[in-house]
C-alpha cells in the first residue's frame, strides 16, 4: 500500500536483487498519490487502534508517500521512513518536506533491524515488504521484536487484484486481465522460490503475527476506486504498470495477449491505455494488526 510494485504486488524491498527501486522510483509515487485516499483512510484506522504513539516506522518505504499520510496523521510522533535505496529516501525527505511533514530516514532493511541502530517504535507500518524476505515468519517476528511494549505492527500484503481495464476490450480475447493475473501469479510465485533462505508457509497472515508473539491480532481492507473515466496521471500510472507487465512477463503470455498487450501501450492508438475512456483503477488492501504485549 504504500506504493505500487511490480507485477502488481505492491511495493517492498528485500533480497529481490532483479528489481530496480530506483528505476521504478516515478511510478511507485505515482501509484502512492493515486492511493491517497485509501492511504490516508489507513492511516485514520491505525489511529482507532493506539493512542498517541511518539515513534513511528514506515519499513520499505520507498518514497515515502506513507510516511507523510503517517507524519500528516500523527503530527507528534517521530516518522522514520526506513528503505535499502538511498534515492528512494531521498524522495521520501523531499516530499515530508515539500508538504510540510517533518520525517527522518534511515538506510535499512529486514533482516537488519534489530541490530540496536534504530531502536524501538510505538507503531511500524509495513506495505508489501515481507513478501520479498525468503523467510516471512521470520521477518514478522523481527518487526514484532522492534516495538515497544504495547506497540502495535500493521502489515499490508493481501487484498484484491486491482482492477482496471473491461472484460471486453473490443480487441483481442475477452478476458485480457483475469489471464494477466494468472501469469503474475506464476510469476510472484517464482519469485519466492528463488528468494535466499525461501521458506513455503501457508499465508495465513493473523496466524503468522500471534506466531511472532503479537495479541490482538485483527484485519481491515480499505478500498481504492478511481472510476472512468480516469485522469490523465491515472491512465500514465497504468501505462508503466503494463510496461512492467511486458518488460518481465510477455514471454508468459500466448501471442494473441502480447498483441493485446502493444495495442493497450502503444501512445498513439485510440484504444490504448493512455487514451481509453473505460480506464479505471479499483482495488482493495488488507491490513493486518497486531500489538506487543
Amino acid at each position: 500500500m504504500s506504493t505500487e510494485t511490480t507485477a502488481g504486488h505492491g511495493h517492498g524491498h528485500g533480497h529481490d536483487t532483479d528489481l530496480d527501486w530506483e528505476a521504478m522510483a516515478d511510478n511507485l509515487e505515482a501509484y502512492g498519490e493515486l492511493s491517497l485516499p485509501a492511504l490516508r483512510s489507513t492511516a485514520t484506522r491505525l489511529g482507532s487502534l493506539i493512542d498517541s504513539p511518539t515513534r513511528i516506522f514506515d519499513v520499505g518505504s520507498g518514497p515515502g508517500v506513507m510516511t507523510s499520510v503517517l507524519a500528516e496523521a500523527f503530527p507528534a510522533a517521530e516518522v522514520i521512513a526506513i528503505d535499502p535505496t538511498p534515492a528512494l529516501l531521498e524522495r521520501a525527505l523531499a516530499r515530508g518536506k515539500r508538504l510540510g511533514h517533518p520525517i527522518s530516514v534511515r538506510e535499512g532493511e529486514l533482516p537488519d533491524l534489530d541490530d540496536g541502530r534504530l531502536g524501538t517504535a510505538d507503531v511500524i507500518w509495513s506495505s508489501k515488504a515481507v513478501h520479498h524476505l525468503g523467510d516471512q515468519q521470520a521477518a514478522l517476528t523481527e518487526l514484532a521484536s522492534v516495538l515497544r511494549p504495547g506497540g502495535l505492527l500493521a502489515v499490508a500484503e493481501a487484498g484484491l487484484p486491482m482492477r482496471y481495464l473491461p472484460r471486453d476490450l473490443g480487441f483481442g480475447r475477452p478476458g485480457f486481465q483475469a489471464r494477466l493475473d494468472a501469469v503474475q501469479e506464476t510469476w510472484f510465485t517464482a519469485m519466492r522460490a528463488e528468494l535466499p533462505g525461501s521458506v513455503s508457509v501457508v499465508e495465513d497472515w493473523p496466524s503468522m503475527l500471534t506466531t511472532a508473539g503479537l495479541t490482538s491480532v485483527g484485519s481491515f481492507s480499505t478500498l481504492l476506486d478511481l472510476p472512468a473515466p480516469l485522469s490523465d496521471v491515472g491512465r500514465t500510472y497504468l501505462h508503466g504498470h503494463l510496461t512492467r507487465h511486458q518488460d518481465v512477463m510477455s514471454e508468459s503470455l500466448d501471442e494473441d495477449d502480447r498483441e493485446t498487450l502493444a495495442v493497450l501501450l502503444a501512445p498513439d492508438s485510440p484504444e490504448g491505455i493512455l487514451s481509453r475512456p473505460d480506464a479505471f483503477l479499483l482495488t482493495a488492501t488488507t491490513v493486518y494488526t497486531g500489538r506487543k504485549p
